[in-house]
C-alpha cells in the first residue's frame, strides 16, 4: 500500500468490520481519515482505539446518517467547510437483510442506505475530488449477493413484496451499476476521479448478525456467528480489496476487486468480474435518473457517451 501522507480519506461506517480496517490501515500509512458514522459514541471508540494502536494517526469523527438525505447534506457542508481537498471517498457503510423497514426518506432502508445514501454523498463530495491535485477515487463496496439481485423499477422500495435477502442483492447491485455509470460519465469529461468497486467476501464482521435496533432475531444473529467461525475470513483479510481498489498503482476507473479463492469468499485481492446486468448501460442510466429524483442531487459531469461492456 502506497504512502499516504497527505491525503485526506473518507471513510463511511468506519467504526467497525471493513471500515474500522480500512480506516486503520490508511491511518498507518499517514492519510488523514475522516471516520464517518451514524453514531459518534461508537465512531469515538474505533478511533480512540485506532490511536492507541497507530501513535500518529490522524482522525477526525464525523456524524453521518445514510438514512436521512438532509443527514447527508449536513456531513457533506461539514465536510467541505473543515477540508480543502478529498484523495478517496469509501462508500462502505451498509445494513444487510433486516426485516422491512424504511430510511427517514421513506426508502426502503437496505435501497436507502446501501445505494441512494452513497449515491447522494457522493454527488455531494464530487466537486472536491474532482478539484483535489492528483488522481482521486470513489470505491464504493458491493458484494456478491449483488449476483442473486434485480433492479425491479417498478417496485424499487420493495413495497408490493418484500424479501430481505433480494432487497439486499438489489442494493449491491445498484452499487455496481451506479459506479459504472459513474465512471463512464466521468470518463466521457476526462475527470482525473475514477470509479472503482469491490467486496470483501465472506468477512466475519457482524453485518450478517444484523442490527438489533432493526428487530433482527437472536436465532439468526446466533446461526450467523457459527457460520462466521466457520466460513469467514477476518474484516482485517475482507478489508484488502477496499484497499487495493483505493490506493493499487494498476487500478484503472470501472474495475471491481475481491478474493482471489474459490467463489471469492476468501483470499488475496484481485480483479473480478461482476455479473452481466451490472454492465447493462441502459439499466444503468434509468437507475442513474431514478437515483438523481429521488435523493434531489444532480451530478454536474455531463451524460455518458461510451458504454461499458464485460472486461
Amino acid at each position: 500500500m502506497p504512502n499516504q501522507t497527505g491525503n485526506v480519506v473518507v471513510v463511511t461506517g468506519a467504526n467497525s468490520g471493513i471500515g474500522y480496517d480500512t480506516t486503520k490501515a490508511f491511518a498507518q500509512k499517514g492519510a488523514h481519515v475522516a471516520v464517518a458514522c451514524r453514531s459518534p459514541e461508537r465512531a469515538n471508540r474505533a478511533r480512540q482505539k485506532i490511536e492507541s494502536a497507530v501513535s500518529d494517526a490522524s482522525l477526525s469523527v464525523h456524524e453521518l446518517d445514510l438514512r436521512n438525505q438532509v443527514a447527508v447534506r449536513q456531513f457533506a457542508s461539514e465536510f467541505k467547510s473543515e477540508f480543502d481537498r478529498l484523495d478517496v471517498l469509501v462508500n462502505n457503510a451498509g445494513v444487510m437483510v433486516p426485516p422491512y423497514s424504511t430510511t427517514d426518506d421513506g426508502f426502503e432502508l437496505q435501497f436507502g442506505v446501501n445505494h441512494l445514501g452513497h449515491f447522494a454523498l457522493t454527488g455531494l463530495l464530487l466537486e472536491e475530488l474532482i478539484e483535489t491535485d492528483g488522481e482521486t477515487r470513489i470505491v464504493t463496496q458491493s458484494s456478491v449477493a449483488h449476483d442473486y439481485g434485480d433492479i425491479d423499477f417498478d417496485d424499487l422500495h420493495r413495497e408490493q413484496s418484500y424479501n430481505r435477502t433480494e432487497a439486499y442483492g438489489q442494493s449491491k447491485l445498484a452499487n455496481l451499476l451506479f459506479t459504472y455509470e459513474l465512471d463512464r460519465r466521468l470518463r466521457a469529461v476526462g475527470s482525473n476521479t475514477i470509479a472503482v468497486a469491490s467486496h470483501p467476501g465472506w468477512s466475519a464482521t457482524g453485518l450478517q448478525d444484523g442490527d438489533t435496533e432493526l428487530g433482527v432475531s437472536s436465532v439468526r444473529r446466533t446461526v450467523a456467528r457459527i457460520a462466521n467461525t466457520v466460513f469467514a475470513q477476518s474484516p482485517a483479510d475482507g478489508a484488502l480489496p477496499t484497499l487495493y481498489a483505493s490506493t493499487a498503482t494498476d487500478v484503472d476507473g470501472g474495475h471491481y476487486f475481491g478474493p482471489s479463492g474459490i467463489m471469492e469468499i476468501r483470499g488475496s485481492p484481485t480483479r473480478v468480474v461482476s455479473n452481466e446486468t451490472s454492465y447493462d448501460h441502459k439499466t444503468a442510466q434509468q437507475l442513474w435518473e431514478i437515483s438523481g429524483k429521488l435523493t434531489g442531487i444532480t451530478f454536474e459531469i455531463g451524460e455518458a457517451t461510451a458504454t461499458q461492456s464485460l472486461p
